[in-house]
């Protein structure tokens, strides 16, 4: 018997993560992927990654999320792909996704609670990475 299960790279985790964060508001936002793109773009953990990847992990966040009990599996996934160092990294990331249209609707607040939960993020390290987002986030008007 073979396990059909997809396995994620590190990075590959950090962007499903980005990208279950983008649609938990069954919304995906041009300035949710534009802010997706520039992570991967800029941020020095991606160095080595390949951005087409992007769309296959996009692909499979996208169905999971559409099956029940989904979520808990693409946790399970992202759980078998991360190390444990890059948790408070994921939750910064899904913070920034979540605040690029200057604004946390409620499905994405729900969903940050449960990444922080499922990641095991401190509470005080996680409203420290959230307070972060909304400051760099932030518009004059």
């Amino acid at each position: 018997m073979t396990d059909t299960k997809p396995s994620l790279s590190s990075q590959d985790c950090l962007v499903a993560i980005m990208i279950a964060v983008s649609a938990s508001d069954e919304n995906i936002l041009t300035s949710e992927l534009i802010t997706i793109q520039s992570i991967v773009n800029h941020l020095p953990i991606f160095s080595a990654y390949d951005v087409d990847r992007i769309k296959t992990v996009a692909a499979i966040v996208l169905d999971l999320l559409s099956e029940e009990d989904g979520l808990d599996a693409l946790f399970g996934l992202i759980r078998d792909g991360l190390p444990d160092g890059l948790n408070e990294t994921a939750y910064a990331v899904a913070c920034d996704v979540a605040a690029a249209d200057g604004k946390m609707g409620q499905e994405e607040l729900l969903m940050l609670q449960e990444i922080r939960y499922e990641l095991n993020v401190d509470r005080l390290h996680g409203a420290a990475i959230e307070t972060a987002a909304r400051a760099r986030f932030r518009t004059l008007t």
